[in-house]
């Protein structure tokens, strides 16, 4: 996809200068400069060219807001005074995998005093001997060079604002944030539903003891009449039953 194709689909009808973060990686460049580029784009703070077959920076607009400039795996192999020119609060720089072969193709960035990362990873640079102890020695404001600084000490993670990772990182803690959500709701649920378990059962125990009451009362009142006299028993009997004793009803007759 040609640069000034690629610009216009990543603006997505947003004005230039709303634009803070903008990436163009793996894009065409034209005849290796950049192209449809302009100063309108005045809060820019991440550009990122990686991979566009770049020849030369000579086309970058004025970007005063600029922290950060990733322009890896090109084929820049000068020109750099661009960039102290039109990115004067630039931070971060990375010029990995570019044609950059000597120290003092780097002199130039001695006019970015804010300049505190500079990226040379497979750049013939590197191979020099002493390559390390002259860089820091040219360009004193720098704290790391290709991820670690002049003790040998790894740089910690990058600064979320230069990266342009905010964003990605709230995203990803609202996602998180909505999952923790949803596996609360569940282990509500899951309690609820236990409680209803619980609940069937007390009543369930609760039947089960009222009618072993019931049993108990009806065994209390059959040992009851087992022990009464036969006549008595008969008797009681029937009056359960709704008749009445012949013998009483002898007894009326007879009256």
């Amino acid at each position: 996809m040609e640069m000034k194709k690629r610009l216009t689909l990543e603006l997505r009808n947003k004005k230039p200068g709303e634009v803070k973060e903008l990436v163009l990686d793996n894009c065409r460049s034209d005849d290796g400069k950049i192209v449809g580029l302009s100063s309108d784009f005045e809060n820019l703070e991440f550009l990122s060219m990686i991979n566009i077959n770049l020849l030369s920076v000579s086309n970058l607009p004025k970007l005063n807001k600029l922290r950060k400039l990733e322009l890896s795996d090109n084929r820049i192999s000068g020109g750099l005074e661009v960039l102290a020119e039109r990115t004067p609060n630039l931070t971060h720089l990375n010029l990995s995998g570019n044609k950059i072969k000597d120290i003092n193709t780097l002199e130039p960035l001695k006019k970015l005093p804010n300049l505190h990362s500079l990226d040379l990873f497979n750049c013939e640079v590197t191979m020099l001997i002493n390559y390390r102890e002259s860089v820091f020695k040219l360009l004193p404001q720098l704290t790391y060079l290709d991820g670690f600084d002049a003790d040998d000490q790894e740089a910690p993670d990058s600064d979320p604002e230069a990266d342009g990772d905010g964003l990605e990182d709230e995203y990803e803690n609202g996602e998180e944030g909505e999952e923790e959500d949803d596996d609360e709701d569940e282990d509500d649920l899951d309690e609820e539903v236990i409680d209803d378990e619980e609940d069937e059962d007390d009543d369930l125990e609760g039947e089960e003891e009222e009618d072993g009451e019931e049993d108990g009362e009806d065994d209390e009142e059959d040992e009851a009449d087992d022990d009464l006299p036969r006549g008595e028993k008969r008797k009681r009997n029937l009056e359960d039953e709704g008749e009445e004793d012949p013998e009483d009803e002898e007894d009326d007759e007879d009256d």
